[in-house]
């Protein structure tokens, strides 16, 4: 049986300015192409049976720059819809909703089909790509690129955990964790690791 390795996409303006980002397809800055290169070591040392990447940009730049080949694009590895908080800072957002907290009160719905998404919406996402990465596991590691709170919500689906129970699960950009198991339960073997 396989590890499931989560990469993070390496950093974009938005990602330093804290703006929500799911559809705005915004490219890797400078030093987020720096992050994605530097995490070809960390994942050369293995085979993996599967690799599925988001299809934006900044996730198949990743993808490319960290030497993975062969990665099929998956939309389920979309980030979380943000609706009408898309390019919007949290900060800025608890100006008029101080209490708004994006792991228990979702989002508002934006434009341009653009409706956003519940926790548990995105939950049911992380749950479709964790049924083709337990298809793939028995052959080996499997390696998702993806984004921040997607991933954080699939962390926590793997682990049983109902999908707001990914606000325990900081992700910084340019990252790769292991998910395994131990005693048969799924548990974190490794967490935000870096060569730099």
């Amino acid at each position: 049986m396989g590890d499931l390795l989560l990469v993070r996409h390496g950093e974009t303006e938005w990602s330093v300015s804290g703006q929500h980002t799911s559809w705005t397809d915004l490219p890797l800055t400078h030093h987020g192409e720096d992050q994605a290169k530097s995490l070809a070591p960390l994942l050369s040392r293995r085979t993996y049976a599967l690799i599925l990447t988001s299809p934006l940009e900044r996730a198949l730049r990743t993808a490319e720059l960290a030497g993975l080949t062969g990665a099929v694009i998956d939309p389920d590895l979309h980030e979380w819809d943000y609706g009408g908080y898309e390019g919007i800072t949290t900060v800025d957002i608890h100006r008029t909703r101080p209490d708004w907290d994006l792991w228990t009160d979702g989002v508002p719905p934006g434009t341009d089909g653009h409706p956003g998404e519940s926790p548990a919406e995105v939950g049911a996402r992380a749950d479709r790509v964790l049924g083709r990465v337990e298809a793939a596991l028995p052959d080996g590691d499997v390696l998702l690129v993806a984004h921040s709170h997607f991933l954080r919500v699939l962390t926590a689906r793997r682990l049983r955990l109902p999908p707001e129970e990914g606000r325990l699960f900081q992700l910084a950009t340019g990252s790769v964790s292991r998910l395994s198991t131990e005693h048969g339960r799924p548990v974190i073997a490794e967490w935000n690791a870096r060569t730099s």
